[in-house]
């Protein structure tokens, strides 16, 4: 059974919602809260809150009221599909959406950075799940500043306080989702250096990882501290109570996805989630179309 009071312990290591405070240099990538759990024993746990997970996505569905936004967002090999993979593998598909996002294309680009992510919102009653997201613009474009050249804003819009901008726009734009019943979850998948290449080792001497492996990744190791101060940047600009950041160790998988899957779960549990009450008149009828079945 799980201990919602355990959990919620847990996970205040690793939830952010204030970030005026916060630095990145104060999460251990490598932390397991002191657990020290077998494999198989962090695999029975993962499945309870997998199964706990199927409970709550069921009445969400059913009650069609709220909506859950989760967003991953990582440096390469810190396991976003694996636990994207793992932490929904007992949901119902029919409620689940995944969307990956990736270089914009030329239609993406004539538009704002926002528009291809609302496109991919969750409706009422859903999970939505977003391989990275709008933090794209505040982190692979602020670490390569060319990227805006090819975005089509007017120069008089590319100020030295673009990123603030696009920062606030975002804390904005996650408030107003807060506002309409859609639930925002953050997730920065936090790997140390050594870990990832470690795993880029891994893709290359084991042939049925080899088609995760891409050289450019090798090249993003250079700027591996411009990365880490963006995401520094970004989280004390955005983790708010109503969109809170989980800064979530990612050098032990295992634990990685243990994390993501307690943090939905708690998320779910604080919406007062159950399936709509029949009236008099439905359990009437109900009982009217038991008598022709018989």
């Amino acid at each position: 059974m799980v201990d919602v009071t355990q959990v919620r312990k847990l996970l205040a290591r690793y939830r952010v919602e204030d970030g005026r405070s916060f630095h990145l240099k104060d999460h251990d990538p490598a932390d397991t809260a002191g657990l020290g759990l077998e494999k198989q024993e962090a695999k029975a746990l993962l499945q309870e809150g997998i199964a706990l997970l199927k409970e709550q996505q069921d009445m969400l569905y059913a009650q069609d009221r709220w909506a859950v936004l989760c967003l991953f967002q990582a440096m390469d090999a810190a396991g976003k599909d694996g636990a994207i993979k793992h932490v929904f593998s007992g949901v119902n598909p029919q409620g689940v959406r995944v969307a990956s996002f990736k270089a914009p294309g030329p239609i993406e680009r004539d538009h704002d950075f926002l528009w291809r992510h609302i496109l991919a919102m969750p409706p009422r009653g859903e999970i939505g799940i977003h391989n990275r997201s709008w933090y794209e613009e505040v982190l692979v474009a602020r670490v390569h500043p060319e990227i805006l050249a090819g975005q089509k804003l007017p120069p008089v819009l590319r100020t030295k306080r673009i990123w603030e901008e696009r920062l606030e726009d975002i804390a904005n734009f996650e408030r107003y989702l807060s506002r309409q019943g859609i639930v925002v979850l953050k997730f920065f998948l936090n790997v140390s250096k050594e870990e990832q290449r470690r795993r880029f080792l891994a893709r290359i001497d084991e042939p049925e990882k080899h088609w995760k492996f891409s050289a450019q990744d090798v090249a993003e190791r250079h700027h591996w501290d411009d990365y880490q101060a963006a995401y520094e940047k970004a989280i004390r600009a955005t983790a708010t109570p109503h969109a809170p950041w989980y800064v979530v160790p990612a050098d032990s998988k295992w634990f990685t996805r243990l994390v993501v899957a307690g943090a939905l779960a708690l998320a779910l549990g604080e919406l007062d989630l159950h399936y709509p009450k029949v009236s008099a008149e439905d359990l009437a009828r109900l009982q009217e179309a038991r008598k022709e079945l018989e």
